[in-house]
């Protein structure tokens, strides 16, 4: 179910590595982010957002990853947004015919009978630098950015004090860099910069994965993260990260972190 976190706007948790969908209300149906994850979540949120007589009149796909560009019939076919960077990414990945052979891997053997690929990563291009989201609703401000993915953006709905941050302000996992850029760690960096260039009016944060927090969770995740980067950069154990430690939501996170270490090492 649909759970209210400011005016207008609602979010529905994912069982899978609590993925948040978005939704925010509009003048003639809703805006969609980031969807979901399983079927019957996806339709779920489609029959709720149906029987409410709200029909999907945009979605918005905060990043390239497979959790992120998935959809339902239920849905509609409403135009589903992305930065023009992000909907490259994702037309190339899927101009592979074997597309499907290679995002297999990707997706949890417990869950793979449970996702769907019909519509996998159809999404529509903004323009580049594109600043809003065209649709008759609350302004929806795009915040590109180069971290974690090819064209990772955050949404900022300005008129709620809502911040949608894609896969960045985790407090379950940490900072997953963007290992085919040319220097993911300093990328991200300036990317919390940008966030927190942005903090002042911001009531409600809605991460990709894990809990909705407000304006102080919001400095307190981008000082974490930006921690966590700075001894990844430097090679030092990110010592207190809660999202490590004895106390992590999730323990294959350490392994995450090892192979993120391992992997910028090498460069």
């Amino acid at each position: 179910m649909l759970k209210p976190v400011a005016e207008g706007v609602r979010v529905r948790r994912s069982e899978f590595c609590q993925t948040n969908t978005v939704v925010v209300d509009g003048d003639a149906g809703v805006l969609l982010v980031d969807p979901g994850i399983l079927d019957g979540e996806l339709s779920g949120i489609a029959g709720e957002l149906s029987a409410a007589g709200q029909p999907v009149v945009a979605g918005f796909a905060s990043h390239p990853h497979w959790d992120h560009v998935l959809w339902h019939p239920g849905l509609g076919s409403a135009p589903r947004f992305a930065t023009a960077r992000a909907a490259a990414a994702i037309e190339a990945f899927l101009a592979d015919p074997a597309w499907r052979e290679r995002v297999a891997p990707m997706i949890p053997a417990d869950i793979a009978e449970r996702v769907p690929l019909t519509l996998f990563g159809e999404l529509t291009a903004l323009p580049e630098r594109a600043e809003w989201i065209p649709w008759n609703g609350p302004r929806a401000r795009v915040v590109e950015h180069r971290a974690h993915a090819a064209g990772h953006a955050a949404l900022l709905i300005e008129e709620r004090g809502v911040l949608v941050a894609g896969d960045l302000l985790s407090d379950v996992l940490v900072p997953l860099v963007d290992h085919s850029a040319e220097d993911p760690i300093e990328d991200y960096l300036a990317a919390l910069t940008v966030l927190e260039g942005i903090a002042d009016g911001v009531e409600v944060v809605v991460p990709g994965h894990g809990s909705v927090t407000g304006p102080d969770g919001l400095r307190e995740r981008i000082d974490l993260d930006r921690a966590y980067l700075l001894a990844l950069r430097d090679g030092r154990d990110p010592l207190g990260d809660p999202r490590l430690g004895p106390d992590a939501v999730y323990d294959w996170v350490a392994g995450v972190h090892e192979r993120q270490a391992a992997l910028l090492a090498r460069r």
